[in-house]
């Protein structure tokens, strides 16, 4: 990775260690962030990844037109084993799922958690892992997903089977403190080591490229004397690009013919206003609208004509556009709110701006653009990651459980854990099925 290597492993030697997560066909920021993981994890241990195959029924996911098209140029490391995949319906996928964990025995097992669609999986998965003697580590990425906590029964579902995961895990690893308090508020685990450690950074789009075209689109780059403002990522309720809109459209004509505005994003969950501002836009032709999930060349093609990222969230655990604006060096305007304080501490092009206000997010803007054309070094590590799944694992220094303070001593001995006993004593009948 081109931004700081995995951490070194516990005294005894490399650790065997399966991640279970997104996968490409429905790619999200998951895809990436367990890809990345994986190949900066693989530097130092054995890694293997289960990706989740297919999420769950096509036609409930936001983004089902795109489902199975390739958006992603970033691919695992040759040292990373990655499986076929786990399905929703399970079928053949999950006995090949459990044949490959059987055949890796690895002695952690991390599961990425962002959606209640994975719950019942995960929750064969872990047994298995129990079941075998790996330690269990859920990395929370948020503790529910907004389009899920909107519908009760999926709400209540999601919110049970993450208090049952926790309870099945060793540890747990979060992304920033406020969600760390917002886990114990919420589900109160006892027992569970927690650890924090902020997203790593999403640097994967050729950083050493400049300017580039992406796959055909049109997206103009500023002329001299103007700003280019890009917000990106999907169009959700709490994005707050509506709160962006309002403020670029009642700019004064003097100030908007400085400016141009470029929105790339898919629309989930009927989240529709943004496209009217933009079509009653005073400044329409200063917008470059692109109403879609884009492939990576046209992020990269995006963020290489970018001067500002204006990122005005009005509730977020983390955000990973902001870090792949924080990989790009660039100014970017972010909502004070949740774990992305966090996420941006110590990143000296961060502007920041309270939820819901635009009067605030107007003045944030204006200073970000005093900015524009100056590089900040993104300060975000994978090594963070890499110490803090340790950590949640018991094998590297953590506080006692419950309370995520990095270097203090444990209530328990740190020490790597016995090998696995994948055997049909601990998982019955795993052992004698082969490597799919």
């Amino acid at each position: 990775m081109t931004n700081g290597r995995a951490a070194a492993p516990p005294p005894g030697g490399r650790l065997r260690l399966c991640i279970v997560g997104s996968g490409w066909r429905f790619t999200s920021g998951i895809s990436y962030y367990t890809c990345l993981l994986a190949n900066a994890l693989a530097e130092q241990h054995q890694v293997s990844v289960i990706p989740m195959r297919q999420l769950l029924p096509r036609r409930l996911y936001p983004g089902w037109r795109r489902v199975g098209q390739p958006r992603a140029q970033v691919t695992y490391s040759p040292e990373v084993r990655v499986s076929a995949g786990v399905n929703w319906w399970w079928g053949r996928s999950m006995a090949r799922a459990l044949r490959f964990l059987a055949a890796g025995r690895p002695e952690v097992i991390v599961l990425e958690w962002w959606t209640a669609a994975v719950l019942h999986s995960y929750l064969l998965l872990a047994a298995a892992g129990r079941l075998a003697g790996a330690r269990l580590v859920l990395e929370v990425h948020e503790l529910q997903d907004t389009g899920e906590g909107r519908i009760a029964p999926v709400r209540r579902y999601g919110q049970w089977g993450l208090r049952l995961l926790l309870a099945l895990c060793h540890g747990c690893v979060l992304h920033s403190a406020a969600d760390r308090d917002a886990l114990l508020a919420r589900h109160q685990p006892r027992g569970t080591r927690l650890a924090i450690a902020p997203h790593g950074p999403f640097d994967q789009y050729k950083l050493d490229a400049g300017p580039r075209e992406g796959q055909g689109l049109a997206l103009p780059a500023a002329r001299p004397g103007e700003v280019s403002l890009l917000f990106f990522g999907t169009i959700r309720p709490y994005k707050g690009l509506e709160d962006l809109l309002r403020v670029f459209n009642g700019l004064a004509p003097d100030e908007a013919a400085g400016l141009r505005l470029t929105v790339i994003g898919e629309t989930w969950e009927g989240c529709t206003e943004p496209g009217r501002l933009i079509e009653a836009s005073p400044y329409r032709d200063r917008i470059t609208f692109v109403n879609d999930y884009v492939p990576d060349d046209v992020v990269a093609a995006a963020f290489s004509r970018a001067d500002v990222v204006v990122l005005p969230y009005r509730r977020s655990s983390s955000s990973g556009p902001l870090h792949v604006a924080m990989s790009w060096g660039l100014p970017v305007v972010v909502s004070r709110v949740g774990g992305l304080p966090e996420a941006a501490a110590g990143y000296a092009g961060a502007v920041f701006t309270e939820p819901g206000d635009t009067g605030a997010l107007r003045s944030a803007i204006r200073q970000a653009i005093a900015l524009a054309g100056r590089r900040f070094t993104d300060p975000r590590r994978w090594e963070e990651s890499g110490q803090a799944l340790l950590t949640a694992a018991g094998l590297g220094g953590a506080g006692p459980p419950g309370t995520g303070q990095a270097g203090a001593e444990e209530t328990c001995a740190s020490r790597r854990p016995a090998t696995p006993s994948w055997n049909d004593a601990a998982a019955p009948g795993l052992s004698s099925i082969r490597q799919s």
